[in-house]
């Protein structure tokens, strides 16, 4: 099955590879990587989407803490999450198209459908910006194909999540901004949606 992790790490030279490395270590293949600046200059923002047996996330998330860049994991697949992913489309329409200028108007009637925008326009092509689910997309994709048009080429950001609703208190230490909720007790890493609680140190995992 499919895990979507939010990892808060330190925004230093060569993390990417580090995380990278740890799971080619576990033998689990990453479906997507999405990287970038988050609320906090000094910290970056990784949506990972892995593909690993259920039972895997609780092994998968403890790899990560055990990493001293990172601030803090949280898995949103398992709670109320959104979660959007953009994608450029160019699909070949234009004159020497069979359909002629009409194959034109017929992909700006799928784009309004979907609700994508076309955001470039070439003598021989057009240029498709939609964000949303991966189902979504893909039926865009599956829909032009099927039309008979020529897809030249695509580009995916692959997942972005952020949990709905307030922070946890568990986000608002990772930010280093006062829960107003903390009665002085320690903050544990915890999964609120299951009632996990994990450890600060993990034994060594093979």
């Amino acid at each position: 099955m499919l895990h979507t992790f939010v990892a808060l790490v330190q925004d230093k030279p060569g993390v990417l590879t580090r995380v990278a490395s740890l799971f080619r270590r576990l033998n689990i293949n990453i479906v997507s990587l999405t990287v970038g600046e988050s609320e906090r200059t000094d910290v970056s923002r990784m949506t990972i989407v892995c593909e690993a047996p259920d039972h895997a996330a609780h092994r998968i998330r403890a790899s990560l803490y055990k990493l001293e860049i990172t601030v803090d994991v949280d898995e949103v697949g398992r709670a109320d999450a959104v979660i959007r992913e953009l994608c450029l489309v160019k699909v070949a329409a234009g004159p020497s198209h069979p359909l002629g200028q009409h194959s034109r108007s017929q992909i700006f009637e799928l784009a309004n459908v979907f609700r994508a925008r076309v955001v470039d326009l070439a003598p021989e092509s057009i240029m498709l910006e939609m964000t949303g689910s991966s189902s979504k997309i893909e039926g865009l994709i599956q829909v032009i194909t099927e039309s008979g048009y020529t897809i030249l080429e695509v580009s995916r950001t692959g997942r972005m999540a952020m949990r709905r609703g307030h922070h946890t208190s568990r986000v608002l230490k990772a930010l280093g901004t006062p829960d107003p909720t903390d009665t002085n007790q320690p903050v544990v890493h915890e999964t609120p949606d299951t009632g996990e609680v994990l450890p600060t140190e993990f034994p060594d995992i093979d």
